[in-house]
């Protein structure tokens, strides 16, 4: 293994050279390009060009009867080219959605493909073996003509890119505003179908049409966890898609018989689902993580607001048990065990041998979110007119939510005031303790 794996990495045949090459540029602009199709919700026009194309080669194989992929990706181009105008057409002329429109596109055109590719392999034409391949990619057979051919419209499509990276990110994000100060929407929408197109009609012989559209958006869609810098994302794309590209071809090579293109398919989908997991602000572990910090923060708070209503009621008593908590406020005994064991080793309460008290720390976090609740009480009273038995429940949910600023903005618009509806006073001062 380690011997087949340093022949990959040094590119000792030429094959092999030729394949990885061919397939990391394909990612590299498939994601940098596609990058601008997600942000634009337009993912699935690339899915409708890719089954487009599939009519052209077919067409151009049986005008010529050659499978010269130079002549075949002119006919992808002029396939696909003719699909984007005729879903410009409709939609600008008819009053179908542009999802209905795109699964239009997508049938009619990849029917008529597969109609004449049946056509095609029953006509008993010698040249015809293979060409069903453009389905699923090809990229086994790639010679230097086709890396050379890849190298150029990829490099022609990203130098596009960049040269007009301002006004497309413009359109990515406000088409309205972009029209209102001047830039021609359309020109630019055109200009981003055309290099679509372009690399679509390059791709095709790598993953095939069927799994192009996959290149295009599962990169651009797994950096958009990572980022929210459209150049960034953009690099980051890239780099995701060259990378499945090298990792598709890596797979393809070690286990003989896999195609190249699916394996590609298959590589930057474990990035996708690697970054949506892991990602660090966006990922679905982060974000549960995040969820998991709110629900204990939630938790505390409610506890130590208990143990001060608790303390208002009894002012000489300071130490109260679990029998106390609960009585004044329901809590899942399990989760209000674990609750006061993380407040102990916080520093907010004491655990003493018949119950638990106030540690400085705790004393003031209880002041002030007991503060938070009624004052967002009397602000629910006084300027939304709420009733007084209607304000509790609302000021529940929002005191775990009120910033110092906008704690500092009700205390002015409220006037400071000292009693909440219910005539409960409303703490201000945070130094005192009842600890002991």
């Amino acid at each position: 293994m380690m011997n087949e794996l340093l022949d990959f990495i040094l590119l000792r045949e030429a094959n092999t050279r030729y394949v990885v090459a061919g397939t990391v540029l394909l990612g590299l602009t498939a994601g940098m390009l596609g990058s601008f199709t997600v942000l634009r919700r337009r993912a699935l026009l690339g899915d409708a060009i890719a089954h487009a194309v599939l009519p052209g080669v077919c067409l151009a194989f049986m005008f010529t009867g050659t499978k010269d992929p130079f002549i075949l990706l002119v006919g992808a181009l002029i396939s696909g080219g003719l699909a984007t105008f005729f879903m410009d057409v409709v939609q600008r002329n008819t009053k179908l959605p542009p999802d209905v429109v795109l699964a239009l596109v997508l049938s009619v055109f990849f029917g008529i493909g597969i109609f004449l590719l049946t056509m095609i392999q029953q006509s008993g034409m010698a040249a015809q073996t293979g060409l069903d391949k453009f389905l699923f990619g090809q990229a086994a057979s790639m010679m230097g003509r086709d890396v050379v051919l890849f190298g150029l419209i990829g490099g022609s499509v990203l130098f596009i890119l960049f040269i007009f990276f301002n006004p497309l990110k413009l359109i990515s994000f406000d088409p309205a505003f972009a029209s209102s100060v001047g830039f021609h929407v359309f020109r630019y929408d055109a200009l981003l179908t055309a290099l679509l197109v372009a690399a679509i009609t390059v791709g095709i012989q790598a993953v095939g049409v069927v799994l192009m559209a996959a290149l295009l958006v599962t990169p651009a869609v797994a950096a958009r966890y990572w980022t929210e810098d459209l150049r960034v994302m953009m690099w980051l794309a890239g780099a995701f898609g060259a990378l499945s590209g090298w990792l598709g071809a890596f797979a393809s090579y070690y286990i003989p018989g896999l195609p190249t293109g699916p394996c590609v398919v298959v590589a930057t989908t474990f990035i996708f689902a690697t970054s949506m997991f892991f990602a660090p602000e966006r990922g679905v572990m982060a974000r549960w993580l995040r969820h998991r910090q709110t629900g204990r923060r939630i938790m505390r708070e409610n506890v130590l607001k208990t143990l001060y209503q608790l303390h208002e009621e009894v002012p000489e008593k300071q130490l109260f048990t679990l029998h106390d908590i609960s009585e004044k406020r329901f809590f899942v005994p399990q989760e209000l065990a674990l609750c006061l064991r993380r407040l102990v080793k916080e520093g907010y309460v004491r655990q003493a041998e018949r119950g638990y008290l106030f540690q400085q720390k705790g004393w003031e976090e209880a002041i002030r979110i007991t503060r938070l609740h009624r004052l967002w009480e009397v602000y629910l009273a006084e300027h939304l007119a709420f009733p007084d038995d209607h304000v509790h429940a609302d000021a529940e949910a929002m005191e775990h939510m009120i910033t110092p600023e906008l704690e500092e903005k009700l205390r002015q618009t409220l006037n400071h005031p000292l009693h909440d509806p219910h005539a409960s006073p409303i703490p201000y001062n945070n130094s005192a303790s009842t600890s002991t």
